[in-house]
């Protein structure tokens, strides 16, 4: 028997799965569901890409994070990400710091 899966795909997904034949059944999440789709589809994407660390992989993070972007709680994330790395600045310089927590 078949693996069972219940997940959020990419758009052509079912397009690809058609032309081989195989059937599935397809719905369309609701804003919450998506949102909570697409935070375990991150965690998903982002194991994946620490796991061989190919930019095939990377480029799936990214494609979710993208999509995050667009929810009504992610939508000012640039805007913070920006002003963040003006404040601390980002990762060029390749700092590494050694020290206690405390």
């Amino acid at each position: 028997m078949g693996k069972k899966y219940n997940k959020l795909v990419r758009d052509k997904i079912p397009e690809i799965l058609d032309a081989k034949g195989m059937p599935y059944e397809r719905r369309i999440a609701t804003d919450e569901e998506y949102r909570i789709e697409l935070l375990k589809k991150f965690k998903e994407e982002s194991d994946e890409f620490l796991e061989v660390e190919t930019p095939e992989e990377l480029a799936d993070v990214l494609e979710v994070i993208e999509a995050l972007k667009q929810l009504p709680d992610y939508v000012e994330v640039e805007e913070v990400r920006i002003k963040k790395r003006r404040e601390r600045g980002g990762f060029d310089q390749r700092i590494i710091l050694r020290g206690e927590k405390g």
